[in-house]
């Protein structure tokens, strides 16, 4: 066998075995979600949730609102230990592709839902008081068939 008729079949069988292997996979690729991992200091989380409620909740909406996200929740939990995160901000994103271009038109959203860049400075650093952001981190919903 010629050396171009080896790569050929070689090309032939990996094109093949890849695209039979792609469509035996048990499961189909869902919605993305931002995860916010939070540390809510002790005693402060119905203040916590309370300026959830005014500032995050009204971004969240007007982004769902203008299609930039699907939904949004929270999730609440003990504090395991000194180092932990109890609190989770979930965020849903139909795609990757969603986070293209969303910064600015966050951005817009949250001046015009808080207030100038100033105001939302000030809420960031009150929140310092009652919380802790231990991580963030984006994963992509996997839907077993």
């Amino acid at each position: 066998m010629s050396l171009k008729a080896f790569a050929i079949a070689l090309f032939v069988t990996a094109t093949v075995t890849s695209t039979a292997f792609a469509a035996e996979r048990p499961f189909t690729l869902g919605s993305v979600w931002t995860v916010t991992l939070v540390r809510v200091k002790p005693g402060m989380d119905v203040v916590y949730l309370g300026d959830l409620a005014v500032n995050w909740k009204r971004v969240m909406d007007e982004a769902k609102n203008q299609q930039l996200i699907v939904s949004y929740k929270i999730l609440d939990g003990n504090l395991p230990g000194k180092d932990e995160w109890n609190m989770m901000l979930l965020v849903e994103q139909k795609n990757w592709g969603a986070f293209d271009g969303a910064a600015g038109k966050f951005d817009a959203i949250a001046e015009k839902m808080v207030g100038p860049e100033k105001a939302q400075m000030e809420s960031m650093i009150k929140r310092s008081d009652m919380r802790e952001i231990v991580g963030v981190r984006n994963f992509q919903e996997v839907n077993l068939k």
